[in-house]
């Protein structure tokens, strides 16, 4: 029998809606959840480009606990995952945030500002490689604490190149939605909308390639729609 996968790495609808309801919906920032709301009001079914809140509840949390200060985030769009980074961070903390869509995140903005965290957020409306070939070029290598991938699929190994250059050894590369929906473990012949078609070999192209890096150490979480965290060695 086929089986079919939806929007999520939980299967089961029941338990997601129980996890963020008694979990991260009750200890969810204002204006995180004023900013999701406004997203779905906006976008639909593809506010779903954000992460969910329990993956921002985490992030939040393994901020702190890196006592992080300076992060850059690849992949923007109406700035869940960014607003959760940005409460987290010490009050002289900096985000490099990178987004060809302006519009998304203007979406978000007012948000960030009712929250009083657009002085740690420097947003480049930009193509990601540029960018972050342009940080090399000032010096910036080594400088980051962690780095957040958000962004196109099929360019998440060029950007990892690009992040153990910008990351300091020791600081930490996320990559979101690295389960896919559970599609990485599916078959060609199982069922599955056509956008999670469309990346599926990409995905499982990044997986194997972390898994086989040296240059890191590696924790692959099922949470949201699957969180790969890299760890800098050398």
């Amino acid at each position: 029998m086929k089986e079919k996968f939806y929007g999520t790495i939980l299967q089961s609808d029941k338990l997601a809606k129980y996890i963020l309801e008694t979990s991260a919906y009750p200890r969810e920032h204002e204006q995180l959840k004023e900013l999701r709301n406004a997203t779905v009001d906006k976008y639909q079914f593809w506010s779903l480009m954000n992460v969910p809140a329990d993956e921002g509840q985490f992030l939040s949390m393994f901020l702190k606990i890196m006592n992080a200060k300076k992060t850059i985030e690849v992949g923007v769009f109406t700035g869940y995952s960014l607003l959760s980074t940005a409460l987290a961070l010490p009050d002289d903390g900096k985000i490099i945030a990178i987004d060809p869509d302006r519009e998304a995140y203007e979406t978000g903005l007012p948000f960030i500002q009712k929250a009083n965290m657009t002085h740690k957020i420097q947003f480049i409306q930009s193509d990601a490689t540029k960018v972050m070939n342009d940080l090399q070029a000032k010096g910036e290598e080594g400088t980051f604490d962690f780095a957040f991938v958000d962004a196109d699929k099929e360019n998440y190994i060029n950007y990892h190149e690009q992040l153990l250059k910008l990351v300091k050894v020791g600081g930490i590369i996320a990559y979101d939605n690295t389960l896919w929906s559970g599609t990485v473990a599916a078959s060609d012949e199982d069922e599955m909308q056509d956008y999670l078609k469309g990346c599926r070999g990409h995905i499982i192209k990044l997986n194997s390639f972390l898994a086989s890096d040296s240059r890191i150490e590696l924790a692959h979480l099922s949470i949201g729609d699957g969180l790969t965290l890299c760890k800098r060695l050398q």
